[in-house]
């Protein structure tokens, strides 16, 4: 069906936030472009008090995830255009920081892997799509859901946590209006108000923006519940290149108070587990040992030294 077929059927959308003119950039088009930057820069701060002012929903999110996490549940990120993308975003940055296997944190986006690079928005409209694509990827009543939709009316998205509530499955809105406009099924609500956007509708911009954030927090915060965090470093983070291993000798430097040398040493006997190989430093046990420990009192690396009766030299 054409679209001039269909628009007497399409909802007016205009009253949502996310769709209203913003009256700071009504001269958006007329402005010297060291205004235009200006006005950007001024109007960015708007994501950071959004999501510092949706801090208790994140905290309940974190929380309720990891406990799923640590039972043998997975995350999946659904959504479409943008919003979609930020979350396969955040899902494909998971393995190599906290050496997750890639089905742990999945990002499902409308229109699959074609859609990363190409707009393929005209699937967000289909209501069976996201429940289809979550059935398909294997999506089950042990899993979590953060289904994200900037305007929050989003049919794929809506389907997908329509769907996640009905088998029992953790159901998490991430949208950027309030839920009085735009009323989302879930159990977890996250709303970041970030308000209309400079360029109008373009939720890219500062919409999109929180929502990175919310992502970084939601799964660093996950992470850092299952214990793949020791202080503040990645004790978990997957070696697979020269950047990776020379963070990896740095942590083991800092935290274990070892030399680079010694720090390559005691990855090669861990098989580049740098949490592996800070407590064969910190508690001097051999590599199998040291496996049987972590086996035994992980995963978090301040419960196996607690353990082990162990202790690193760096920030405690």
């Amino acid at each position: 069906m054409s679209l001039s077929a269909s628009a007497g059927g399409t909802p007016d959308r205009g009253h949502l936030l996310t769709e209203q003119a913003n009256p700071l950039s009504t001269t958006l088009d007329q402005l010297p472009t060291e205004q235009l930057v200006d006005l950007f820069c001024r109007n960015d701060l708007e994501p950071q008090r959004a999501v510092a002012a949706a801090a208790p929903q994140l905290s309940a999110a974190v929380d309720a995830i990891a406990a799923r996490l640590a039972a043998g549940g997975r995350l999946f990120y659904l959504g479409a255009g943008t919003s979609g993308r930020l979350g396969v975003l955040d899902a494909a940055e998971c393995p190599p920081t906290f050496c997750t296997p890639p089905e742990l944190v999945q990002g499902v986006l409308a229109g699959g892997a074609p859609a990363l690079l190409r707009s393929s928005e005209g699937l967000e409209d289909e209501q069976q799509g996201g429940r289809a694509d979550l059935i398909a990827s294997g999506f089950g009543p042990g899993d979590c859901l953060v289904g994200i939709a900037a305007g929050g009316t989003t049919p794929y998205v809506l389907g997908g946590l329509r769907h996640a509530r009905t088998i029992g499955a953790l159901a998490i809105a991430l949208a950027c209006v309030p839920a009085a406009q735009a009323p989302m099924p879930c159990d977890i609500d996250i709303r970041l108000l970030t308000g209309p956007e400079l360029l109008a509708g373009s939720t890219r911009l500062k919409a999109g923006t929180a929502t990175k954030m919310a992502l970084n927090i939601l799964s660093t915060g996950v992470m850092v519940r299952l214990g793949k965090v020791y202080a503040n470093r990645m004790v978990d983070v997957a070696v697979t290149n020269a950047k990776l291993e020379d963070r990896a000798l740095r942590i083991l430097r800092d935290l274990a108070g070892v030399s680079r040398a010694r720090g390559a040493e005691l990855l090669e006997q861990a098989d580049g587990s740098v949490k592996l190989a800070l407590l064969i430093a910190a508690s001097g046990l051999e590599a199998a040992e040291a496996r049987e420990q972590l086996k035994r009192h992980g995963p978090s690396l301040r419960q196996v030294l607690a353990a082990c009766g162990a202790q690193l030299n760096g920030p405690q």
